[in-house]
């Protein structure tokens, strides 16, 4: 009687060894470093590594240590300062098959992380960085699917001149028909050729038909452009080169942006909420400007731009390329020593660049930025959206000779503007404007508190733990102190393994399951004292207490599992990491309660003819 067979005591020792040596890397604490990465499909090699250290030596940077692990270039630092003047070197002197980002790198040594062995991964709240809420603007979306409906609408009764008339009324479309046959005959081929809109009889007029988009189209046009503009977002922050960035969908219309170790909030939100692209037009030289400034009234395949300084300027409707078709862009300076942005455009962008420049030698061409913003503003108490659209003449150049799908964009105002601007080409142009409806900065230094804050509240409350118990249960207290620390470091390195990432709710899950796990060992000594005055058999009554105690500790356990459960499965942010901490100490506590304070107990007390027992 209470006895484990050895194989379960191997086993038993196994998984401790296991969970110890997963839990060390913990301990090493990290160095403050650059993470060098490859853009794109592109890897380090070892002339990089090369370059990259004479670089460093030339400019009399002291490092640690500079290696090529996991495809990327990891430099060591002492000190912040180092590593930030290094971080500005390395961007300037590399090309841009790099991305340059500042990092935490894990002090694991070479032995141990060999055997795959991590350090549990830091959560904005500990780490420092910055936080984002967006909203993505679904009128918007909806907006931009009317008018793509309209084109495909114009452009398939336009074949047999089915229509007189294509309006847009709010989310509708309306069409006008001179006939019912030619009225009836359109029903048919929308139906056929565009089953994503709903034929509505009710026109104001009998000789019309009302349009609007089925439900499952725009929910379908809304959950695209979310994740368009994930995608996009992500190309963004890889630009900017930050490590670790945790960027995800939150509900149908909001997108949570993390960005550790970013601390330039402003450059942040500068480069997150940019809904731009750019257009090249040639300019009407035909037409005078100020006559239609002050008559009101453009000519007739032209349009009124301004430069940023207010000068207005006529620009043909015709659009050249779009950034759609711009496949690369890098800032860089003119032959003038002034800010450029150097553009490679794809074939079809090329294509049609040539054959314009080829046709407009000596004219003018312009590139136009546009940019969608939209903001929450409070009127009459109410909170309301604004839209605003800006579309600015950057530069208006003569062309000087034939180019195709390689060329400069001259006349920005700054360097900052240009990098931003190139920034945002390469990336892409978000599908719908988003507006930053909160946003959280957390220091270093705050991180680093919260950690020690964190680490206070755990061991304060183990130690309070541990000498209750020892006080109250004697020897069987101390076991349950023992399974107690065996718990905290098979929690400690399971988040490693599977590599989920620790919050501050994290770590108060962590202490929620150090007063579940004493919990679980309570019942069962205090069953084993009921049983002790029910038999005068020390070796029935522990085993007794263990197996009438087990119903009860699942039973509230496996209760507490599906509340965590249900919280990671609905939660979001702060909920989840509380939910993950939470559901494995469950599980880890239930092990270490039952099976290996047992098997403690066991040894101490199995087989032997026991007179008192110590509880």
């Amino acid at each position: 009687m209470n006895h484990y067979a050895g194989w379960k005591n191997a086993l038993i020792v196994f998984f401790l060894f296991i969970s110890t040596l997963y839990a060390l890397p913990n301990i090493y604490g990290s160095d403050l470093a650059i993470q060098i990465t490859g853009t794109g499909d592109y890897d380090v090699q070892e002339r990089d590594l090369k370059s990259i250290n004479e670089t460093l030596s030339e400019n009399n940077i002291d490092y640690k240590s500079a290696a090529i692990e996991n495809n990327n270039v990891l430099i060591r630092f002492s000190d912040s300062k180092s590593q930030l003047t290094s971080k500005a070197l390395l961007r300037n002197s590399l090309s841009r098959n790099y991305v340059v980002a500042l990092n935490l790198a894990p002090s694991i040594p070479q032995w141990l992380s060999s055997l795959g062995g991590k350090a549990m991964s830091l959560g904005l709240d500990l780490r420092g960085g910055v936080h984002f809420l967006l909203e993505v603007d679904m009128q918007a979306v909806t907006s931009m699917a009317v008018d793509r409906y309209y084109n495909e609408l114009r452009a398939a009764l336009r074949k047999d001149k089915l229509y007189k008339k294509i309006r847009k009324e709010d989310d509708n479309l309306v069409v006008s028909f001179k006939t019912k046959e030619l009225k009836n005959e359109a029903k048919k081929l929308i139906k056929k050729d565009l089953p994503d809109l709903i034929i509505a009889e009710s026109g104001e007029q009998e000789l019309e038909l009302i349009l609007e988009i089925s439900s499952s189209a725009q929910t379908a046009a809304k959950a695209g452009a979310l994740q368009q503009n994930i995608t996009t977002l992500r190309n963004r922050v890889n630009e900017l080169g930050v490590a670790e960035p945790i960027i995800q969908q939150q509900g149908a219309e909001r997108i949570v942006v993390q960005l550790p170790g970013v601390q330039d909030t402003a450059r942040a939100k500068e480069i997150l909420g940019a809904v731009a692209t750019i257009e090249f037009r040639m300019v009407d030289e035909k037409n005078d400007v100020q006559t239609a400034v002050q008559s009101g009234k453009t000519p007739t395949g032209s349009k009124l731009y301004k430069f940023k300084d207010g000068r207005p300027l006529l620009l043909k409707t015709n659009v050249i390329t779009t950034g759609e078709n711009i496949n690369d862009a890098s800032s860089s300076m003119d032959k003038n020593n002034q800010p450029s942005v150097s553009i490679v455009l794809d074939s079809s962008g090329g294509r049609s660049m040539l054959e314009t420049t080829k046709e407009f030698l000596g004219y003018r061409m312009a590139v136009v930025f546009i940019e969608n913003k939209v903001e929450t503003v409070i009127e009459d108490g109410v909170a309301v959206k604004k839209r605003s659209k800006t579309q600015d003449i950057i530069n208006a150049a003569t062309i000087q000779g034939t180019f195709s799908n390689r060329f400069q964009i001259t006349g920005l105002d700054s360097s900052r503007e240009a990098t931003n601007l190139a920034l945002l080409l390469r990336a892409g142009s978000l599908s719908a404007p988003v507006e930053i409806i909160e946003e959280r900065t957390i220091g270093p230094s705050l991180g680093a508190d919260n950690i020690q804050k964190g680490l206070i509240s755990v061991l304060v409350g183990f130690a309070l733990v541990l000498i209750f118990m020892g006080w109250r249960y004697r020897v069987f207290g101390l076991v349950a102190n023992l399974a107690l620390t065996i718990n905290l470091i098979t929690i400690v390195s399971i988040l490693s393994i599977i590599q989920a990432t620790l919050t501050l709710p994290g770590i108060a899950g962590i202490v929620l399951t150090v007063g579940m796990a004493v919990d679980a060992n309570v019942l069962i000594f205090e069953r084993i004292k009921e049983e002790l005055k029910a038999t005068k058999n020390i070796q029935k009554a522990i085993s007794a207490g263990y197996e009438k105690a087990l119903l009860t500790i699942a039973d509230a356990n496996i209760t507490t599992l599906i509340a965590s459960i249900v919280l990671f499965s609905f939660g979001t942010g702060a909920i989840k990491g509380f939910a993950v901490t939470l559901s494995i100490g469950i599980i880890t506590s239930m092990f270490t309660a039952i099976i290996v304070s047992r098997a403690v107990i066991n040894i101490i007390y199995g087989g032997k003819k026991i007179e008192e027992l110590a509880i």
